[in-house]
């Protein structure tokens, strides 16, 4: 048997499968998990925006080409120098958590080139927290809005971000920390320590009125009280709370002797009580 004739065919098969696996990589792809992708038409030189191809295996024409774009989570912590209201620097400590919105791959490729990250999201944040920033001085910054201030730049750089055009989802802003120079740190500090001081000086006060204030009341509802029991002891009341007195002593076990009439207001007397 001549398998001379099955040479040709052999050799065939043997360069279709050295031009599948130099073109394998262009035709065939694999997005993970935690990808979406926009495939781009060379030879009409259209992106397929709406078109936002999901996790798996896919296929696309040899000279087509494929973004792939990482939409989980990131983290970005920066470290700016601010000027305040009252123009002096401080530092800051910013983290942000942020993802690109998933159906919206096509536009931040079209918008971004794939370098979203650097070109839109860090100077946003950026530009977002010196603005906020400088509309506070360094006091309220460091104590007492700072709250506030961090829900303003946080809104603010998601309005920013996730804007049409930009569609990245900020889910959260942190401010870490916020320094300050020593002689400014020392000086606010002390301040909020004196106003401390005089909140407390200024409790004791006005327990001390309250209760100078209860006992006036106190007093004056006693003095109310006697003037009220001392207009009501007649003569004649308190010889018959006597005589009351003495006949629930007459009948007592103990040996006694009662002169009756023998006080100067008529009430007995009672001697020799065991």
């Amino acid at each position: 048997m001549d398998n001379r004739r099955y040479l040709p065919l052999v050799v065939a098969g043997f360069a279709i499968v050295i031009i599948l696996g130099a073109v394998g990589g262009r035709i065939f792809y694999k997005i993970g998990a935690t990808e979406r992708a926009v495939l781009f038409r060379t030879i009409s030189g259209t992106l397929e925006k709406e078109n936002v191809i999901l996790p798996g295996w896919n296929v696309k024409a040899p000279w087509n080409e494929v973004y792939k774009y990482d939409v989980a989570e990131k983290n970005i912590e920066e470290t700016l120098d601010v000027l305040v209201k009252n123009g002096l620097k401080i530092s800051v400590d910013v983290t942000v958590r942020f993802h690109p919105k998933y159906a919206k791959i096509g536009t931040i490729q079209e918008n971004f080139r794939g370098d979203y990250i650097n070109i839109l999201v860090i100077p946003e944040i950026r530009s977002t927290v010196r603005q906020v920033m400088g509309r506070y001085t360094a006091e309220e910054i460091y104590s007492t809005k700072r709250p506030d201030v961090e829900a303003a730049i946080e809104k603010e750089t998601r309005e920013v971000l996730g804007a049409d055009g930009n569609e990245v989802e900020m889910k959260s802003l942190l401010i870490r920390s916020i320094k300050l120079p020593d002689q400014i740190k020392n000086a606010i500090e002390n301040k909020l320590q004196q106003e401390q001081e005089a909140l407390a000086y200024q409790f004791r006060l006005d327990k001390e009125k309250s209760e100078a204030e209860r006992k006036r009341i106190a007093a004056e509802g006693e003095a109310v009280a006697n003037k009220i029991i001392n207009s009501s002891l007649t003569k004649e009341l308190l010889r018959m709370r006597g005589i009351e007195a003495t006949q629930q002593l007459a009948n007592s076990p103990n040996s006694k002797v009662i002169v009756i009439g023998g006080g100067d207001d008529g009430l007995p007397l009672i001697l020799n009580g065991n």
